[in-house]
Formats: structure tokens, sequence, C-alpha cells
């Protein structure tokens, strides 16, 4: 089979604008969570949210497109620019219909929505945004990153709920490892702090209702009491290996095992022993053709959850035996929230970066041990770590489970 590697990365998120400042604040242990400023909260139990802070979207387009473009594909797009970039590819050099887009978003454009069907209350369905249906539809992050990029091979959007993006990169790998494409701009974006989106996790008790910025999002703590809502995009460009050595691509990272498996128990909790999980990771593995002991560090999915926690702790047990006491897990969600359908994609970044830098991003926030969480979660404070697999998990609603393994460049 073709070897696949991560020629170009961009990110956007509540802890930076741009894959250099995510991660350096996701080093130096920075908290993106903060007061909600997108609507007015005075009727909502939830106060808190990881906002992306100073996005322009005129940086990256007309006054007018953005006006016509939904925040969740704002920020693909952001992020797709940069990876294209840092991917240095001509396009005059690679043939289009060998290059292919896999974007997910969870919701899409909810706010959109919520916008629209407030004007069609109003005043009428029928005076509605001409826009409104191709602006909110979930794929059109994917669409309008292949218009921008001139990608014309296979384009689409896999929606796992906060699985999504995990399986996008995932898909994306498995396209080209097959030989059905050369290039892939791939990952997931989102957008929903809105009193809808905010409301409907709210109303499930999903969310964390803490008004301290410090305390809301808290993997793995015994005190956790939900995730906190997050927002932004990660793009990763995977490209076949020859291809990428012969036009001298700096490469990030080989994308080498993906696993993906469903709990098949119910709409939002997981599978309490973890065995569906430790199934999709070990799946994984087996198809990196690698032995648990190889895995250095873990981007968990770790949302702060109290089910999710624990069952993902017993899960890495089941999966890795003795050598789960060895590895180093952390959740980048302490910084930045839980990013729903764009999750996996930032985090799988966040995971490279440690590959390619021999640093372990911490979970801050930890002050209260779990009894039922009890492996090495590198609490408050980033490690220096050299390790050659890093594993990034995804676990979604529908039971949902999805695992990607990056090996050093």
């Amino acid at each position: 089979m073709r070897r696949v590697v991560v020629t170009g990365i961009g990110c956007i998120s509540p802890i930076g604008i741009g894959t250099k400042e995510s991660w350096e604040n996701a080093k130096n242990g920075t908290c993106g969570i903060g007061e909600i400023t997108s609507f007015d909260t005075s009727e909502s139990r939830i106060k808190i949210a990881g906002e992306v802070k100073g996005f322009d979207p005129e940086a990256i387009m007309d006054k007018m497109e953005a006006r016509r473009t939904a925040r969740f594909t704002q920020f693909a797009l952001f992020a797709a620019k940069e990876a294209i970039k840092e991917a240095g590819l001509d396009m005059d050099k690679v043939g289009p219909y060998r290059c292919g887009v896999n974007v997910s978003s969870g919701i899409g454009g909810l706010p959109t929505i919520e916008r629209e069907h407030s004007r069609g209350l109003k005043s009428g369905f029928d005076r509605v945004s001409p826009l409104f249906v191709p602006s909110s539809i979930t794929n059109m992050a994917a669409g309008m990153v292949a218009i921008e990029l001139g990608f014309k091979g296979s384009c689409t959007c896999v929606v796992t709920a906060c699985a999504s993006a995990t399986d996008s990169i995932g898909a994306a790998f498995r396209y080209i490892r097959d030989g059905y494409a050369e290039v892939m701009a791939c990952g997931g974006a989102e957008s929903c702090i809105s009193p809808l989106g905010i409301g409907g996790f709210s109303s499930m008790r999903a969310l964390s209702d803490s008004s301290d910025p410090k305390r809301a999002s808290i993997p793995f703590d015994k005190e956790r009491s939900g995730f906190v809502m997050g927002e932004g995009a990660g793009i990763l460009i995977l490209e076949e290996y020859e291809h990428a050595v012969k036009r001298g691509a700096r490469i990030f990272a080989e994308v080498v095992g993906y696993g993906a498996t469903c709990d098949a128990n119910h709409i939002t909790a997981p599978l309490e022993d973890g065995s569906g999980a430790a199934a999709c990771m070990t799946m994984a593995m087996k198809d990196a053709n690698i032995t648990p002991d190889n895995i250095g560090y873990i981007n968990a999915h770790g949302t702060g959850t109290p089910l999710n926690d624990a069952g993902e702790t017993k899960a890495v047990k089941l999966a890795f035996g003795e050598h789960a006491r060895k590895l180093v897990m952390s959740s980048t969600k302490s910084m930045t929230g839980h990013l729903l359908g764009a999750s996996g994609a930032v985090e799988s970044i966040m995971a490279i970066k440690a590959l390619e830098d021999g640093f372990i991003p911490p979970t801050i926030g930890y002050q209260v041990p779990d009894e039922a969480c009890d492996l090495d979660i590198c609490p408050n404070e980033g490690r220096a770590l050299e390790i050659e697999y890093a594993m990034s998990n995804s676990l979604g609603f529908g039971g949902h489970n999805a695992t990607l393994i990056f090996k050093k460049a």
C-alpha cells in the first residue's frame, strides 16, 4: 500500500489564529475559554465558551463574500489557505482531478439557520435570504475549500458528530493509500456558539455550567461536570509519499493508521466499559502495523463529561494493557473547549506538533484526582518528550469512535 504524509497544516482555534499561535499557546497551557460575546446570555444558563477571538474574515475574502459565508466555512477557508501555503503545492504541476477534499462539520451553519428562521417568522419565509441553503448546509465548507484550492477530485463531507474530522482525515488517508488521489485537503470546521447551539447541549446537561473559565473544561478531574463549547477549524494537506518527496515538500508527519468503530449502544452515552473505543484504537494500531508499546502520546477525546473521561480511561487500559501506565495522554480541550466536528482535526494537528517538537501539551485546570481516571494526563504543565508515534482519539454522539495514528517524520 502507498504511504501517506502530511505536507500542510492550518488551524484556527480559541487559543490562536493560525497554527503557530495555537501551538505555542497549547504548549504554554493557555486557556482560550471566556465569557460568551457572540450573543446575549442573560437568559442562558451557560455563560462561557471557547470563542475564536480577533478573527477578521475580510483578511481572507472581500466584504460581500464574508457577508454571504457562514462562520464555520470562513474558518475552514482560513485553515485551508494556511495549509496549502505550508504545503507549497503548485497546482500547475499537479493534476486537479488527482486532488480531493474531505472536510467535515458536525452541525454546519446552525447560526445561519437560526437567523433566517427568525427573519422568516417576522417577514414571511419567502423573504429569507436566497443564500440561506447554500451557506448553511454542512458540506459547504468542503465545497468552498475545493473552489479555493482548485481541487477537482472527490469532494465530500463526513458527518459523525464529534468524530467527524477524524473520520474525514481517516477517509482521505485511505483514499490516497488506495491510489485514488495524490493529494487530499481534509479536516473539519465548526461554529455553533449560538442561542440554539448552546441551549440544545445545555438542556441535555452536556455542558459545564461553571462560570469560572479555569474550572469549566476540566477533563479527567473528579469535579468535571460537562464540556465547554468551542469553535474553529483544522485542515491537513495529505499527500502520497513519493509525490511529496519528488517535489521536495516539507513532511510534518506520516499518517500510518486509522480505526473506526461504533458502540451501537446509546445515542449520546458511550459504553461504560470502553470496549468500543478500545476496539477502535486496536484497529488503528493494527492498521499501522505497530504494537501498543510504540505509542508515546495520546491526544485524548477528553471532553470533561463524567462518562466520557472514565470510559476513555478504561478504553486505553483495555487497548494498551500494561503500557497504558507508561504512555502520556492529555486533553487539549481543557484549553480550547470542544470544537465538535472540528475537534479531531485541531487535535490531530496538536499530535503532529507534539511529534515534531518533542513536547506534550498539558491538560490544564486539573486539581482533584479521580480514581476512575488514573493515567498520566500531563496535568497543568507541558512536558518535553521525544516520541515516534502519537494517537488522536475522537468519540462522538451516536457511538462513533475514530482513531488516527501519526508517525514522526
